[in-house]
């Protein structure tokens, strides 16, 4: 296994952006954006393997791996397992881990109810 398998990649279609954005989340912040998906893909798992080049050119210890994490669909509160995946994504997006994501938004939300 090569350690770019190690992290998650995803390519989604943006409406905002109207292209396809590659992120990593967890390993690099901002992304890969264009009209063709296979090709922002490349793209992506090229940047990965530079991210990864970067972090150990200056010493620094690879973040944890996001790759074929298995999500139990439950944490504290049981929500389906696709819920779950979105919410650890945009917590890994936001530097922050799944419950203080939660935390954050939770309370928000009881904020502004």
């Amino acid at each position: 296994m090569k350690k770019t398998d190690k992290y998650l990649k995803l390519v989604e279609w943006s409406e905002e952006d109207g292209c396809y954005v590659g992120t990593c989340p967890g390993l690099i912040y901002g992304g890969v954006h264009g009209d063709n998906e296979a090709e922002v893909y490349r793209e992506l798992c090229e940047t990965v393997a530079e991210a990864i080049e970067l972090y150990e050119a200056d010493g620094k210890p690879l973040p944890p791996a996001t790759a074929n994490k298995e999500y139990s669909g439950r944490f504290v509160l049981r929500v389906d397992k696709e819920l779950h995946r979105q919410v650890a994504i945009r917590a890994l997006r936001s530097g922050e881990s799944l419950n203080s994501y939660c935390q954050k938004i939770l309370k928000k939300a009881i904020a502004e109810g």
